[in-house]
């Protein structure tokens, strides 16, 4: 298979312009680098040619099919608040096998979604006075919460860190969570007075 290599361009092609940040939902946030139009077996083929830099990667994604592989613009800052109140609520937990949880856990981290990221933020996360994660419950967790914080990072221009924490305050903002820790200090006051 001959690829030959031509000429970088720049501009902007089906919306995306080089300099911007994208969405691809395998990988998380990128930066478009460049348009560059390559032959392949005899066809010429535009590609947006994407650096992913916390991963260390290069992709080159066909312009034509950059909307079916499900690339898209960053979210837009009404929709991370959406996603931050998502955190909040309370976790839905279904009562079936643990494989069947991850994959689908795994599908939402990989569907690009920035809500469908934060439901699984919220529903593996653990606070300290709940029980340990399982080694795989802990990993989803982290993959989920650094996708959701590199897309609210770049939105809201923050560094990873201070996205990771504003996420985490809003998941102690819970009405549940508030709630079942007050209910742990006012059993084991109860327990205490019993036991006097």
């Amino acid at each position: 298979m001959a690829v030959q290599q031509q000429n970088k361009k720049t501009g902007t092609k089906n919306g995306f312009k080089t300099g911007e940040s994208i969405v691809y939902p395998a990988h998380g946030v990128g930066q478009i680098v460049a348009i560059e139009e390559q032959e392949v077996a005899g066809h010429k083929l535009e590609l947006f040619v994407i650096d992913f830099l916390k991963d260390k990667m290069r992709l080159k994604v066909p312009v034509a099919k950059a909307n079916a592989v499900g690339m898209r613009k960053l979210a837009e800052t009404d929709y991370v608040d959406r996603a931050l109140k998502v955190v909040q609520g309370r976790a839905r937990v279904k009562r079936t096998m643990w494989s069947r949880r991850a994959q689908e856990y795994d599908a939402k981290i990989n569907s690009g979604d920035l809500i469908a990221i934060a439901e699984v933020v919220r529903d593996l996360y653990r606070a300290e006075n709940q029980p340990e994660q399982s080694y795989s419950e802990r990993q989803l967790y982290e993959a989920a919460l650094d996708r959701m914080a590199r897309e609210i990072a770049a939105v809201n221009k923050l560094s990873d860190t201070e996205a990771v924490r504003l996420i985490e305050t809003n998941l102690k903002k819970s009405p549940k969570r508030v709630a079942k820790a007050d209910a742990e200090v006012e059993g084991e006051e109860v327990e205490q007075e019993e036991a006097a």
